[in-house]
């Protein structure tokens, strides 16, 4: 097989494994709509299964479908044939996939389920199935071929599968006005709820450890006062204790162009006035849209009478993970 070939035959794969997902739109259909409104009317479960490589695909879109606002897990029908089937009750919808629609394990489920009194949707590639025709609701799956060139492994099947649950799983979302922040709450050990729960407060600088001097401050005093808190930056603040201004390392450059001795330089002369702020009770991400949309590196964090309760910079932000 020649280097070329290797190309050709992975395109042939993409190609014909694309145009299984364009056919996908035929399934969003009536029957697809009330699929939806029976699982967000439903009070139970959605417990998902499969066997084989359809297992696999059904296990995500059950992961899927838990992280996104929808109850859910998945059960294996040899298991379920074995005992597992104590994990269903009469309030459960049932989907399963099974692109023949004719697979043992699954249809051995069948009469006990329906007995249970669960709701059962098939997702198939052959409406004319054993499972369809005796499920509640069809999910139509099929393809015109497999990527495998010996139509034996599957590989479109399974990819249109994925994608119709995902579908199912995002459209479900959305019905059920479903937030980053309830998103968070599912990934609260991972980046994702370190990004999402995160405020700005959690992770501010506060106290003596807020860097600050006050307007009649000397530039000395100013850059001790940075030196010492390490934030790459110094408020300035008025009698009031309101921020006025702030002086940072990019400031400090810039004095060293003036033409007067550093001893003759005003810290007010050289901060910057109407610095970007931020709120305490805001997530940190928003926190970051703001530093990355100005351009800076740090800032401080202000109470509803412009006095700084908190500061932090890039630095606070990466090793809180919401970078």
């Amino acid at each position: 097989m020649s280097i070329s070939q290797f190309s050709k035959s992975a395109l042939q794969v993409i190609n014909i494994e694309l145009q299984a997902v364009t056919n996908l739109t035929h399934s969003i259909d009536q029957q697809f709509e009330l699929i939806c409104q029976t699982i967000l009317s439903g009070s139970g479960r959605v417990i998902v299964t499969g066997m084989g490589k359809s297992g696999h695909i059904a296990n995500k879109i059950a992961a899927t479908l838990a992280s996104t606002g929808t109850p859910s897990f998945y059960v294996h029908p040899g298991e379920a044939n074995h005992g597992d089937l104590g994990m269903f009750t009469k309030n459960d919808i049932v989907l399963a996939l099974s692109n023949s629609g004719e697979t043992a394990e699954i249809l051995t489920l069948l009469p006990l389920l329906k007995r249970l009194g669960c709701i059962i949707i098939a997702m198939t590639g052959n409406a004319k199935s054993t499972l369809a025709v005796n499920s509640d609701f069809h999910l139509n799956a099929s393809v015109a071929e497999e990527a495998c060139p010996l139509g034996l492994a599957p590989t479109a099947s399974t990819t249109a599968a994925l994608v119709l649950g995902d579908a199912l799983a995002v459209t479900l979302l959305e019905a059920r006005g479903f937030t980053a922040e309830d998103f968070a709450l599912s990934h609260p050990g991972g980046s994702l709820g370190r990004k999402l729960l995160l405020t700005t407060k959690d992770i501010m600088h506060t106290g003596e450890r807020i860097p600050l001097v006050t307007e009649d401050a000397s530039l000395k005093q100013a850059i001790l006062e940075m030196s010492k808190k390490g934030l790459g930056m110094t408020g300035i603040v008025d009698l009031h204790g309101q921020l006025v201004g702030i002086f940072t390392d990019g400031d400090l450059r810039r004095c060293l162009d003036q033409d007067k001795p550093i001893s003759e330089i005003k810290i007010t002369d050289m901060m910057t006035r109407n610095s970007v702020t931020t709120q305490a009770n805001i997530l940190a991400a928003q926190t970051l849209n703001i530093m990355e949309a100005k351009k800076i590196n740090s800032l401080f964090v202000l109470d509803d009478a412009n006095k700084p309760i908190g500061a932090l910079n890039m630095h606070d932000l990466l090793r809180a993970g919401v970078i």
